[in-house]
């Protein structure tokens, strides 16, 4: 259920005096008072009683978008239509950024609230002093009864309303209290939960109730249930929690995380992870959003005193490890939250590191054995928590989360470990590991600790089961979960880059975000206009507006899986190179050198690049476009061969060419 500051019948409204209405709106707005905002108010009730007259409906002012925390400035409910009015009091033009704020207020409306997924939704932009108005229909190509933004200025909004009543004539009218009563399931970012946790310590407001959500909380609980547990009792504990991409394992460690941020000494937890363009992206996320909210109410104070207090919150696990080479006391931290805890270094990689770039030349221990030794050291307790993702270890030295049962096994007597029965599946590759281990330490299994629902498409929960299967060469369970994805997620293939290009500004609406993406190792993309070897700041990539030419948006820069693993944007392009591709033996792994594609012979390298396409291919919250080139007969390293039994793989599990 929404909620709003103002709700009458449109009747009502004409019938009541202006100050009346202004009142009640500023009864429910402890900012109510502010000059500004009332003028703005006043300006609305006056068009809108100009524009209104003869109407029958309902009538909201400050409707709540709570995922965004914005509110739009008027709801209207007439017949068959819901408008999303936004008003730019005094404006001459209809700015870009202002078109996309109405438009991404109907798109939350139309994804998440559950009467708007059949409603007829027009947003409208009113720049009030515009010298013209646009008021063509123009639908898109999602074909979900989400018209395309139409542009008014004050004097023509009666116009508008007629035309547009008119145009779309129907007996049917909407109920409007059972709209307004109607659930709101929102699914957020990684970015806008991280934004939300740490200003709210809350997400609940904007966070689906579904069984994905009801999974999500069930997980967060157990994970806090254990660390009392181990306070109360003075216990060691290591939690692993798995889940499909998307599922919201990220999600679970923050929210852990914020539970504990204001908690007195010795009872602090830190949110820990090897993902460097996560950390980045998420701190500065964070960084910005406190900025401006400090800003907004008087305050003076540095992005750089920000940033300093989100880096308490998430650190870069490398930074973490380097402050406890160095102190050798027990953390101030209880709780130590690590984020895909399978991209930890091996024993070999770390020994290796350490004499190499910190001149420790008697090192020897892997990055879980001394991680876990450093909350070791509390005399009293201590809780670890691994958020595993399975098949997503993506560098070389990566361990998996074999490493840390090792660990468990072999040097951490005292130490209690609970694990979700679902590591025991291949992906995870930890099986042998398992079964030593509850040999000779106390282990609980429980299903809580898995996450079975991706959060992140929305749109279709089955999406990294459908990845899965195709990189599994499972044409048959690919092709029915396919099927389930119709209408819900489109996926589909091209052989031309540009075709995609369009494709994805087509699906794109309001500011949802969209960018080209491929594997590190697709050096032949270049005749695309694609280097992967050209360094991509996700910083500005994942968060830069679209005026910005280092965003994902223009579609210059491309990210790959170092860059996207843990984020997401909302439609992807997934450029496909011959560096993976599809035999009648199976995937072909390959990596260019010199002038020259060389086939990957070791296992290791081979799960790592198929991993990265894994991650590729699980990035977008609403769909994608594959495109597999077609190749050049006169280029050596782009011959068609490489790339059509790819294409035709695809085609032939049932994705739509474009």
């Amino acid at each position: 259920m929404l909620n709003y500051y103002y709700k009458d019948s449109i009747e009502n409204f004409l019938r009541k005096d202006e100050e009346r209405i202004l009142g009640e709106i500023s009864k429910n707005n402890m900012f109510g008072h502010i000059s500004t905002e009332r003028f703005a108010w006043m300006n609305q009730i006056t068009i809108l009683k100009e524009s209104l007259i003869g109407k029958v409906g309902q009538i909201l002012f400050e409707f709540s978008i709570p995922r965004m925390g914005k509110r739009v400035d008027c709801i209207l409910i007439i017949k068959n239509i819901v408008f999303v009015v936004e008003f730019k009091v005094g404006q001459k033009e209809y700015l870009n950024n202002d078109l996309d704020q109405v438009w991404d207020y109907a798109l939350d409306l139309k994804n998440f609230h559950e009467p708007s997924h059949q409603s007829l939704l027009i947003p409208i932009l009113i720049a009030t002093e515009a010298k013209k108005s646009f008021i063509e229909v123009f639908s898109t190509s999602h074909d979900d009864n989400l018209i395309y933004p139409i542009r008014t200025n004050a004097c023509d909004l009666k116009e508008t309303f007629e035309k547009l009543l008119n145009f779309f004539t129907e007996e049917k009218s909407i109920d409007g209290e059972h709209y307004l009563q109607g659930s709101y399931s929102p699914t957020p970012t990684i970015i806008e939960a991280a934004i939300s946790l740490y200003s709210n310590h809350n997400v609940e407001n904007i966070t689906r109730n579904d069984a994905g959500a009801i999974n999500l909380k069930a997980t967060s609980k157990y994970v806090s249930e254990t660390i009392e547990y181990a306070k109360a009792n003075n216990k060691k504990v290591i939690c692993f929690v798995t889940g499909v991409p998307g599922a919201g394992k990220t999600l679970v460690g923050l929210k852990v995380a914020t539970e504990h941020l204001d908690q007195e000494h010795g009872n602090k937890s830190v949110f820990l992870s090897g993902n460097q363009p996560l950390v980045d992206v998420l701190q500065e996320a964070l960084t910005r959003d406190r900025y401006f909210s400090e800003r907004s109410k008087g305050n003076k104070i540095t992005k750089k005193e920000i940033k300093e207090s989100v880096k308490t919150f998430i650190q870069i696990i490398h930074h973490y490890r380097d402050e406890y080479l160095r102190d050798k006391k027990a953390p101030y931290d209880h709780v130590a939250i690590f984020d895909e805890a399978q991209r930890a270094w091996t024993k070999e990689q770390t020994i290796n590191f350490m004499k190499r770039k910190k001149d420790i030349p008697d090192f020897s221990y892997s990055e879980p054995e001394f991680l876990i030794s450093c909350l070791d050291r509390h005399d009293d307790w201590a809780v670890v928590v691994c958020l595993v993702g399975g098949g997503q270890e993506i560098n070389t030295g990566e361990a998996g989360i074999s490493e840390w049962l090792d660990a468990i096994q072999t040097h951490f007597v005292d130490w209690e470990t609970h694990i979700s029965p679902k590591l025991f599946d291949s992906e995870y590759n930890a099986i042998n590991a398992i079964n030593l281990l509850r040999d000779t330490r106390k282990v609980t299994f429980n299903e809580n600790l898995h996450l079975s629902v991706s959060m992140r498409s929305f749109r279709a929960e089955n999406v990294s089961k459908l990845i899965k299967q195709i990189l599994d060469l499972d044409k048959v369970g690919a092709c029915k979960t396919l099927n389930q994805l119709e209408g819900k997620y489109p996926i589909v293939i091209t052989r031309d880059i540009i075709e995609a290009k369009k494709w994805l500004k087509e699906k794109a609406r309001g500011s949802e975000r969209y960018g080209v993406v491929a594997s590190s190792q697709a050096y032949r993309l270049k005749p695309l206009c694609i280097d992967v070897r050209v360094q991509t700041d996700p910083v500005h990539w994942f968060l830069g507006e679209k005026d910005d030419v280092r965003s994902s948006y223009y579609m210059e820069d491309v990210a790959t899986e170092f860059q996207v693993q843990g984020l997401e944007l909302d439609w992807a392009c997934v450029t496909w190179d011959g560096d993976f591709r599809y035999t009648d033996e199976g995937w072909k792994s390959y990596s260019f050198v010199g002038t020259k594609w060389n086939n990957i012979n070791k296992e290791e390298r081979k799960k790592y690049l198929i991993n990265a396409y894994r991650v590729l291919l699980t990035r977008a919250r609403q769909g994608m476009v594959i495109v597999v080139p077609e190749g050049n007969i006169e280029d050596h390293t782009r011959q068609p061969e490489f790339y059509n039994s790819t294409f035709d793989y695809l085609k032939k599990i049932g994705l739509k060419e474009i």
